[in-house]
Order: structure tokens, then sequence, then C-alpha cells
């Protein structure tokens, strides 16, 4: 089983909201999911990101691999500095 880290969307039509989880990559984008490691909401201004660095880190050391759109929103908050 392949880990990825990547966003699952909740929120109501034209009100997105999303969760940073970590999942099997087969599984489908809002189904089964092994842990909640953050939020993201695009909706604020600045867009809000909260992400648990250590539950990332665990699961970076794991080898789970991020989305290109999760990578770039643990960029911005700078918790992805010497790895992946």
């Amino acid at each position: 089983m392949a880990a990825r880290i990547r966003l699952t969307r909740k929120g109501t039509k034209k009100k997105p909201f999303y969760r940073i989880v970590v999942a099997d990559s087969e599984a489908p984008r809002d189904g089964k999911f092994l842990e909640i490691i953050g939020t993201y909401n695009p909706l604020t201004d600045p867009a809000e990101v909260k992400i648990d660095p250590e539950r990332l880190r665990v699961w970076l050391d794991r080898g789970a691999q991020p989305s290109d759109t999760v990578r770039s929103l643990i960029k911005q908050k700078g918790l992805l500095a010497g790895s992946a």
C-alpha cells in the first residue's frame, strides 16, 4: 500500500473546505483515509492552512508522498525544508 498525503473535499456547493489526509493511493478522493493531519480553507483571505507538523513528519518518514497541491501548501507553511 502506497500512502499519499492529499486533499479531501468537504463543505457545500461553491463553498469548498478541504481536509489534508493520509490515504491509500488507490482510494477515491473522498473515500477512506488513514488519518486527518490538517485542514485548508481557500475562502478566507489569506487562505487558512493548518497542518500538524509532528504527524506530517511521521507520515513523510514512513514514505507517504504528498500530492502536488499539498506539497505547495506545506512549502507555504515552511514545513518541507530539507525533505521530499
